[in-house]
């Protein structure tokens, strides 16, 4: 009797783990599509104008550009043939601020920041970008995905100065796409996409189309080779993959889902 009792028990707790860890949501995608997936560019970086831009306007792609103002400037004419051609621009701060671990980014540490300082940095960023190209930002990347000012007992989240003045923020160097009936809009993941080829890449999307997520892939070069690129041969397989319609795919910009998920709440 007591085996008995103890098989019972252990094929409920089995159970019960099984149906803890399913998915959960619920969420409708537009049309039918099974996942939504998007490809961000971070820093306004040249090669993203000089090589990567014509291949994302032969390929009909859709992608969002998080980009610095001043980087921007270097570059105008072509970033605005990039906004005609159709991209987001999103924001990403004037200075770039992560860590001063990095030591690059000593002059802009976000240990020595204050909330005040970043929502001043953020709301200009927005203006400069606005009268340069002449649209203005509703989405933001947290640079190096970091979201906090300040250090030990006086760190401080700016995640709430996000959420007040942006539809989505987008981390970076996350592990996971993002659950579009739980997420929090000002917190979403950026998956890594540098450096990976077109299968690394198709499993990820298959796995958030199985789940029914929002993929966000993340980028900064575009080319052939090097640290922190983006692969030109994983974006010619990629692009016709999400496109193709048999894949039930929603491939379109940050600002774009965002509004939709907003909008479905």
């Amino acid at each position: 009797m007591r085996q008995v009792l103890f098989l019972f028990f252990a094929t409920f707790l089995s159970v019960g783990l099984l149906v803890s860890q399913s998915p959960t949501s619920k969420f409708s995608w537009p049309e039918g599509k099974l996942a939504a997936v998007t490809l961000t560019f971070d820093d306004a970086r040249s090669s993203q104008v000089d090589v990567g831009l014509e291949l994302l306007n032969r390929l009909g792609a859709k992608a969002t550009f998080y980009v610095v103002p001043i980087r921007v400037e270097e570059r105008l004419i072509d970033w605005k043939r990039l906004v005609a051609s159709g991209y987001e621009i999103g924001n990403h701060t004037l200075q770039h601020p992560c860590t001063g671990n990095f030591l690059w980014s000593r002059d802009a540490a976000l240990e020595s920041y204050t909330l005040e300082e970043m929502r001043q940095e953020l709301i200009v960023a927005n203006q400069r970008l606005e009268k340069m190209l002449g649209v203005r930002p509703t989405t933001f990347a947290y640079p190096c995905g970091q979201t906090f000012v300040g250090r030990g007992t006086q760190t401080r989240s700016y995640v709430p100065i996000v959420a007040e003045l942006f539809l989505v923020g987008r981390t970076w160097l996350d592990e996971t796409a993002v659950d579009p009936a739980f997420l929090d809009l000002a917190q979403v993941t950026g998956v890594e996409m540098d450096g990976k080829n077109f299968n690394e890449v198709k499993a990820l999307v298959e796995s958030a189309r199985n789940e029914g997520q929002w993929l966000i892939l993340a980028g900064h070069e575009t080319g052939n080779s090097g640290p922190q690129t983006t692969r030109l041969s994983m974006l010619k397989e990629l692009i016709p993959y999400l496109k193709d319609v048999k894949n039930q795919i929603w491939f379109e910009t940050v600002e774009t889902v965002g509004s939709y998920i907003l909008d479905q709440r």
